[in-house]
């Protein structure tokens, strides 16, 4: 059985262009969201999920660069990307994850992954139904006969643009569990959407980031709590809808 985390990547963002492909101490954002992703327990495969466009192809080349399978699809319609992507590599699991999030956790990821493999009884699994973590370690799991299933049945726009709705508001359809933290800071938002988030972001690199070791989610927790001001600098952003 084969598990591929798919990486969903473009360079348009109306409140942070480019985003994905700003550099961050040393690298770009999407390099290391990939070397944190490389680090992920039970995964056989790497690909990164962008458009057919061609205001994307240094993310090809960026991707291409670091050593990591591409897989071009629809701009708008990421759940046909996901599904062309998953399909494209065989695989049996997919692990959904954002090229905007420099902080994710292979230790919260492959928690959630392993939850996954060794209940088998659930179509999905994830950490963000019930949101205990901050925002910006988001790791969902699911089958691929799922998304085969959503991506077949639903004509919604939201449905399509976000991937997995279809599947976890159709509980009756599809087995879906959550995967909840004792710390429970869900207030912390560590994805980068905004100017503001990337300040945040860039002082918690300069804080803890050196090359070749990847710090955890609960360094950067101790750096917001030794910080508290840190906290206000993007508080205030709501998540894009």
């Amino acid at each position: 059985m084969k598990s591929v985390v798919i990486i969903q990547a473009r360079m348009g963002s109306t409140r942070l262009p480019g985003k994905v492909l700003k550099t961050l101490i040393d690298k770009t954002v999407l390099a290391h969201v990939i070397e944190r992703t490389q680090a992920f327990q039970n995964v056989q495969e790497i690909v990164v999920a962008t458009t057919r466009g061609s205001q994307d192809d240094p993310i090809v080349e960026e991707a291409k660069r670091l050593g990591v399978m591409v897989s071009r699809g629809s701009e708008s319609d990421v759940l046909s990307r996901y599904y062309e992507a998953a399909l494209q590599l065989q695989a049996d699991h997919v692990i959904r994850i954002t090229s905007d999030c420099p902080l994710i956790e292979p230790e919260v990821s492959s928690l959630v992954i392993r939850e996954y493999l060794e209940d088998g009884k659930y179509d999905y699994i994830s950490n963000t139904l019930e949101r205990t973590y901050p925002r910006g370690l988001d790791t969902e799991v699911f089958s691929f006969a799922s998304i085969e299933t959503a991506h077949r049945e639903t004509s919604s726009t939201h449905d399509r643009e976000h991937v997995t709705p279809y599947i976890y508001n159709n509980p009756e359809r599809f087995r879906c569990r959550s995967i909840v933290s004792r710390e429970d800071i869900p207030e912390y938002r560590w994805t980068l959407d905004t100017p503001e988030d990337w300040e945040l972001i860039r002082r918690i690199y300069e804080a803890l980031y050196q090359p070749g070791r990847l710090f955890s989610w609960k360094e950067a927790a101790a750096v917001m709590q030794a910080n508290p001001s840190w906290l206000s600098i993007n508080s205030h952003i709501e998540q894009k809808k």
